[in-house]
């Protein structure tokens, strides 16, 4: 059983061998074909490199502005029109054309003629956070009174009340009791201010 694997083996090793020598002999006998085919060339390769020197020599005895094509067009003189006409180019490229018109505000979407009342961040006026608003505002850290309270309106929507404070614009961020519906609130900082405002029927623009 020994034997005859090992004369198996033998027997494949000289199959690989033989494949292997006619592979290397075919490659040979290919590059042998190609290089005499390119021998000519070699040999006349100096030859070649003579003639293309004579052809450039030529070019430049028989064509000299195709030749010098490149060193004539920069040789060639700016007309004062053209010159002109490159200046102004470059001046309206920079030029200051000054700032875009300011888009006017858009008109108010809808008006409402609505009783107002005023109310500040007491205790007895509002819920456990006096201070913070539905949207979660700080009116006592922010201290700017243009906060009102709405509940027929969105929480961020811009208003404005004419009859009272001209074009100042106020922001719906807190709400009202749930019993009142087309009423609004102005948050004072002031009780008495609060107070003294009493209660106003007038026309608001909604944005």
């Amino acid at each position: 059983m020994k034997n005859k694997t090992i004369q198996q083996l033998k027997n494949l090793w000289e199959e690989d061998v033989a494949y292997t020598r006619t592979i290397t002999t075919a490659l040979y006998q290919a590059w042998v074909r190609v290089e005499g085919v390119f021998a000519p060339v070699r040999r006349q390769a100096s030859s070649l490199s003579l003639v293309a020197f004579v052809l450039v020599v030529a070019t430049y005895v028989l064509f000299p502005k195709l030749a010098n094509a490149d060193m004539e067009f920069e040789n060639i003189g700016l007309s004062s029109e053209t010159v002109s006409m490159i200046v102004a180019s470059m001046q309206n490229v920079t030029e200051d054309y000054g700032r875009l018109p300011v888009a006017g505000e858009a008109p108010a979407r809808r008006h409402y003629t609505i009783p107002i009342t005023a109310y500040t961040s007491e205790v007895e006026q509002t819920d456990e956070s006096p201070c913070i608003t539905a949207s979660g505002l700080d009116v006592c850290e922010r201290d700017m009174e243009n906060v009102v309270a709405a509940n027929f309106l969105p929480l961020g929507t811009r208003v404005k009340i004419p009859e009272l404070y001209g074009d100042r614009v106020f922001y719906v961020e807190d709400r009202m009791n749930q019993r009142y519906n087309y009423k609004m609130d102005i948050w004072m900082k002031d009780l008495a201010d609060a107070k003294a405002f009493g209660v106003q029927y007038v026309t608001i623009e909604v944005f």
